[in-house]
């Protein structure tokens, strides 16, 4: 870092620059604001997600007790046929969004399997979908933590570091420049007397 100049146009850019910092330190906090809400927003819909397989999972241990039957093949009923992703620009973070999921059920014979299997199906699918949906809620979380970080670190760059420091530079340059102002008055007295003392004209 370069040594602060104790001059006027040293004490004019230290001033300028508080100036600015001041400026942008509402504007930083307003956003890591905005971006911790839309962080517990995300948070309580994973939150929501991960609630509903758990319900799921408990409803289909309830409702389906004959799924313990290991003669019924089940493996490979549904599956996850494409994904579509969209993105938001949420402060600057770019967030996936869900836009579909399609599944695909393998086809079975109505006559070959039980009629509980159908049920199955529907609950499977179901599942699936909630734990695409879990996946991409946590990307979104994830990258809400880094923006958070990024911008809480920020606020706490201007906030902690570069406004106090500018303050103790403009408060040290405004007292040496005052000390010099005041040793030229005093120098100015003295050769003033000593100028009277002499009786020069």
């Amino acid at each position: 870092m370069a040594k602060l100049q104790l001059n006027k146009s040293s004490l004019a850019r230290e001033s300028r620059s508080l100036r600015t910092f001041l400026r942008f330190l509402p504007s930083l906090d307003l956003k890591r604001q905005q971006l911790m809400a839309a962080r517990t927003s995300a948070a309580l819909a994973l939150k929501e997600t991960l609630e509903r397989i758990e319900t799921l999972r408990a409803e289909v241990g309830r409702d389906l007790p004959m799924l313990s039957n290991r003669d019924v093949e089940l493996t490979h009923l549904v599956r996850v046929a494409s994904i579509e992703l969209g993105s938001e620009n949420l402060l600057g973070a770019r967030l996936p969004t869900l836009q579909r999921v399609e599944l695909e059920a393998r086809p079975y014979g109505l006559l070959a399997k039980p009629h509980w299997v159908d049920n199955v199906v529907a609950r499977l699918g179901e599942m699936l979908h909630l734990r695409v949906r879990a996946q991409v809620q946590e990307r979104r979380l994830s990258l809400l933590d880094a923006s958070l970080r990024t911008i809480t670190q920020r606020v706490n760059l201007f906030d902690k570091v570069l406004i106090p420091r500018t303050r103790s530079n403009i408060k040290r340059i405004k007292i040496h420049l005052s000390d010099k102002e005041m040793a030229a008055v005093v120098r100015s007295k003295i050769a003033k007397r000593k100028h009277v003392e002499t009786g020069s004209p």
